[in-house]
């Protein structure tokens, strides 16, 4: 854990604490069907954590699940987070840039291609 804080211009980094992935037995992310930023590790004691976002909670449980898929294969479990938004092959996951935002610009785009086109009498 990094303890972060800004003094005049320069930015200041302090380690905290150290943890094992391979101690980590379990994420829990409190609340999955709120935006919420708050979730708890679970060590040999659990810690009470908050990200910056709900967006960056999501992406540290995923880069763990990838972690420990790619080098433990240890089964921990990661509980109280919507499964949709863990998974990347998932069509509205955030890796995959926000395909809703997307989906709605081109809509825009298309709609005043459409206006741009037409006349006016």
């Amino acid at each position: 854990m990094v303890k972060h804080w800004r003094m005049d211009q320069e930015e200041k980094y302090e380690i905290v604490e150290k943890w094992f992935l391979k101690d980590l037995e379990m994420i829990d992310g409190k609340e999955a069907d709120t935006d919420n930023p708050y979730f708890d590790m679970h060590f040999h004691k659990v810690y009470n954590m908050e990200a910056y976002s709900c967006a960056s909670k999501y992406t540290f449980a995923r880069t763990l699940s990838k972690l420990n898929a790619m080098y433990l294969k240890k089964d921990f479990k990661i509980v109280n987070f919507d499964d949709t938004y863990l998974n990347d092959d998932s069509i509205w996951s955030s890796s995959n840039r926000d395909f809703i935002v997307v989906m709605k610009v081109c809509f825009y785009a298309f709609s005043l291609l459409c206006l741009s086109l037409c006349r006016l009498s």
